[in-house]
């Protein structure tokens, strides 16, 4: 299992430069289009390392960042509430991938310290079942 604790490594320590900036209250412009950059390569090293968990741990191949996040729901990595919200979350991280607006921004902003905190339980878990 070296590919996924190199890519659990790298979910971490994405997750971590996210959680270095504020994520709730007032913050420039420039904090809040950076918490949103961050927020994006992070979603994207989530994803991919719940995809190799999914292949090593437990023998399933998902080729998606959803079919990511389904396939923890159907193993029982994440629950209902939490899936749901992992779903969102990249609806969200593909809102703003693919269409930069401000008020798109402020909305994904107001989201931001929920995700980081779902991702956080989330890698913890990972790590958990992959004796990490």
């Amino acid at each position: 299992m070296g590919r996924l604790n190199e890519r659990l490594d790298v979910a971490r320590r994405a997750l971590q430069t996210l959680q270095e900036l504020p994520l709730v209250g007032e913050v420039t412009d420039i904090q809040r289009d950076a918490a949103i950059q961050r927020f994006e390569y992070t979603v994207e090293a989530v994803w991919k390392a719940s995809q190799q968990f999914l292949r090593d741990a437990e023998g399933l191949e998902v080729g998606s960042p959803k079919g990511a996040f389904r396939g923890l729901l159907q193993v029982s990595i994440l629950g209902e509430e939490d899936a749901g919200k992992a779903l969102a979350m990249v609806d969200d991280r593909n809102d703003v991938v693919h269409t930069y607006a401000k008020a798109v921004a402020l909305r994904i902003f107001g989201r931001l310290d929920g995700y980081a905190r779902l991702m956080d339980r989330l890698l913890s878990q990972l790590e958990r079942r992959a004796g990490v």
